[in-house]
């Protein structure tokens, strides 16, 4: 494990010594949140600098091939509107092995396309008529999550424990091929918070966490996105 933590820093170090900032594609669209503490969260990033992309707008760039000018792609949306064209643009590019970055609602797009479940390595089950009441999703605010680590990777490496004043979502399903990175105890949340998950030679991660302001301003939050990106952007 310390080789891979050394092997990311030396990588890191290369990437900036070079004056190359990663370039993020940034999605949002489907649901409100905190818009100004949101931006500001990802105008602090060291080392990152970003576009946004508002969907339908979003998708719509993809099948145009935006995403080729951008080392990573993040999703913060919760969007359920996708074509055929569309799909075929997000398939194209995990089979080009671009990255993604997924986080907290974003678990619950797309909920009649399967194949976006295998790709973000989960899923937050809507309410539908069509649906076992059973296999509801559920989610909580405002509450304490306390999360340790589960598995030491560059994106978790530095942290014992984090705290956050959050969401929490209970009942989701996880994909058994995911690569746990963040546990909690939480009576209403599901036991693994954060995940890596590899779809066709797409590297991605997700991370739950991130509800509102009080989750962006958090800086041991912004260490761990910033952290997740940069794995992304080399693994790249």
């Amino acid at each position: 494990m310390k080789r891979i933590i050394l092997l990311f820093l030396f990588l890191s170090t290369i990437h900036f010594a070079l004056g190359q900032d990663i370039k993020i594609m940034l999605v949002t669209g489907g649901h409100a949140f905190d818009t100004l503490q949101f931006f500001q969260l990802f105008d602090g990033l060291e080392g990152v600098e970003y576009e946004h992309f508002e969907q339908p707008k979003a998708n719509a760039e993809l099948v145009k091939g935006k995403a080729y000018e951008f080392d990573v792609l993040v999703f913060y949306d919760m969007w359920n509107t996708i074509s055929m064209e569309e799909k075929a643009a997000y398939v194209k590019l995990t089979k080009q092995g671009k990255p993604f970055l997924f986080l907290h609602h974003s678990l619950a797009s797309y909920q009649k396309w399967p194949d976006f479940e295998q790709m973000i390595g989960g899923k937050y089950v809507e309410k539908d008529k069509n649906v076992a009441e059973e296999m509801f999703s559920t989610y909580e605010h405002d509450v304490w999550v306390y999360c340790s680590i589960e598995n030491y990777t560059p994106v978790t490496s530095g942290f014992r424990e984090l705290r956050f004043f959050d969401e929490v979502y209970g009942n989701i399903r996880i994909s058994d091929n995911v690569k746990p990175l963040l546990r909690t105890r939480h009576p209403q949340s599901s036991e693994f918070v954060a995940w890596q998950n590899v779809y066709n030679k797409s590297n991605i991660v997700y991370i739950q966490p991130g509800h509102d302001k009080r989750t962006y301003e958090s800086e041991d939050y912004g260490k761990l996105i910033l952290q997740a990106i940069k794995y992304l952007a080399i693994k790249n």
